[in-house]
């Protein structure tokens, strides 16, 4: 086989003698090379809503390339960037401008130059402090790892990241074992969250965090009301509350945007991932009129906010969300989402009796399944090669394509899966789990 030249991300190059080659997709299958099919059990990491090879995604991207395949937003416009940042306003109450980015990164590192500018521009510099959620994760740029330091993949990178006021996350699995319950936890927390406000509030800019659930942190469904009681703290204490919904929003989690279901409106949010039906790159960050209002006055006294990308807002991309949003009110998705989710009940008591499995998290189109060696220490498991490319060896063969956080087996299927393959795609995880534990043993 002739040697590739690609370097693959968030991967451990050492350990792959070759990667299978997808050359074919159809609805939630992936085909490679050899014809065979898999599951896509993590819609393409995550961005996936109606499966491989929509028509009437396709033909939407066709149409526009046929148009203009791009145009620069630097002094001029385009219709569909036009249309779909009114169809983006009108879904997101109390929201007024968008800003187009390339991807969740970025779109997160923008929310932060935009809290961070609004106080200078109102004469309050001093407030230059972001705080959030510790194991929260809002991308791989350096601003966006400084707000969403997760030690496992960042600390490589400490040292030159800007530093960041980091409380706990209520995590009921894994809560120290000094609090009664997750309602005790969850009020120490946000107790220690107001505590810092007080006295850091001429300080503290924003609070960051992912809305609804931490994902790539290891699948935390946040407790009820949590969300919408930092929210309400932020505005006691005059600090802008930032909502990251690039992976949680769009129905991932059961609601269009996830902020309404939480009760809980941000100063500004950020989406991704699935904008576009994950079919090209696009992202977005939304703000109110009062932060927006800030950024005008005349050029010479520098208030506009100094931030481009190229591909900003290209048409092919816009053109691909405005018919991504045309298709989830035709088919009613949100509500199908509702309904196809509730599959993943009908198995967790099940999974739960597996020896390696300590904890499952579930909420809407997500589940993390946690792996340990020990049920009652709650030990992680390891192997001797990485968790991640043994799930994939005995994935592929069991007919379903998985990719692990850690000691976390996640299924993130695309949203729009059947109730018949999304039992399949269970069904099959399970019996990959077995053969893990049965096959592979434990160091």
């Amino acid at each position: 086989m002739k040697k590739s030249a690609v370097w693959h991300p968030n991967t451990q190059m050492s350990e792959w003698s070759h990667f299978d080659k997808i050359t074919k997709a159809k609805g939630v299958w992936l085909i490679d090379s050899n014809g065979h099919k898999m599951i896509d059990g993590v819609a393409s990491m995550w961005c996936n809503v109606w499966g491989h090879s929509n028509k009437e995604m396709i033909n939407a991207i066709k149409k526009q390339i046929g148009y203009t395949q791009h145009t620069p937003m630097f002094n001029l416009t385009h219709e569909p960037a036009e249309q779909l940042g009114k169809k983006l306003i009108g879904m997101s109450p109390a929201m007024y401008k968008v800003f187009f980015s390339d991807n969740g990164s970025s779109a997160m590192e923008i929310a932060i130059k935009i809290a961070l500018q609004y106080w200078k521009n109102i004469n309050e510099p001093r407030k230059n402090k972001i705080a959030g959620l510790a194991n929260g994760y809002h991308g791989d740029t350096f601003g966006s790892m400084s707000i969403g330091y997760i030690p496992q993949f960042f600390k490589k990178f400490k040292t030159q990241l800007f530093p960041t006021i980091q409380f706990p996350t209520p995590n009921q699995y894994h809560m120290p074992t000094k609090f009664r319950d997750i309602e005790h936890y969850q009020q120490h927390i946000l107790d220690k969250i107001e505590k810092t406000f007080l006295m850091q509030s001429s300080e503290i800019a924003a609070f960051v965090m992912e809305s609804g659930a931490q994902l790539a942190g290891g699948v935390t469904i946040f407790p009820n009301g949590f969300q919408q009681k930092i929210q309400k703290l932020c505005k006691k204490h005059n600090v802008l509350f930032i909502l990251d919904e690039i992976a949680t929003g769009f129905g991932r989690l059961g609601a269009m945007t996830q902020y309404t279901q939480q009760k809980s409106m941000p100063d500004i949010v950020a989406y991704g991932k699935m904008l576009t039906g994950g079919y090209i790159t696009l992202a977005a960050t939304l703000t109110t009129k009062a932060i927006y209002n800030t950024f005008l006055g005349k050029f010479e006294d520098y208030v506009h906010l100094f931030h481009g990308h190229t591909y900003t807002a290209n048409p092919i991309a816009s053109a691909a969300a405005l018919k991504n949003l045309e298709l989830y009110k035709k088919n009613g998705l949100i509500r199908q989402i509702q309904k196809t989710s509730k599959i993943f009940d009908e198995y967790k008591t099940i999974i739960s009796q597996m020896p390696t499995v300590g904890d499952i998290r579930h909420k809407g189109m997500v589940m993390g399944i946690e792996l340990v060696s020990d049920k009652k220490k709650k030990t992680s498991v390891q192997y001797q090669k990485s968790i991640n490319k043994i799930f994939f060896e005995h994935g592929k063969k069991n007919g379903i394509y998985l990719r692990t956080l850690g000691n976390i087996v996640m299924l993130v299927p695309p949203l729009a899966i059947s109730q018949n393959e999304l039992h399949m795609l269970i069904t099959r995880t399970i019996k990959t789990i077995r053969d893990v534990e049965q096959k592979v043993s434990i160091t």
